[in-house]
């Protein structure tokens, strides 16, 4: 079994966030394709976004660093560290206030 130290990832994919397409970077810390459970840390500049995109099943957003806003439609929840936004099962974007870190949990189902 591999831990993995989200805090030190974090740092990374900051620094290489304005380098990469997008001002964000991100890494599968769990699961994936093919996987019924998949982990994601993202990190995103302030004011680059996820463009809206429709939910892929259960999903949950943690802030680890900085603040996000998550929009679905007309509706928006802003989060903090700490702070576990539910996914809304609808056309979805997500953009960062600040420099910000997310780790994106979906549950997908197979077959």
């Amino acid at each position: 079994m591999d831990i993995v130290s989200l805090g030190p990832l974090a740092d990374q994919l900051l620094a290489a966030a304005p380098e990469a397409t997008g001002d964000r970077s991100a890494r599968t810390v769990y699961g994936g394709h093919g996987r019924a459970l998949g982990q994601t840390l993202i990190a995103l500049r302030a004011g680059s976004a996820l463009a809206e995109h429709q939910n892929p099943g259960d999903a949950t957003v943690l802030v680890v660093r900085g603040r996000i806003r998550l929009t679905a439609g007309d509706r928006s929840w802003e989060g903090s560290p700490y702070d576990l936004l539910p996914v809304p099962d609808a056309v979805h974007g997500l953009e960062a206030m600040e420099d910000s870190v997310i780790l994106l949990t979906v549950a997908r189902q197979l077959g």
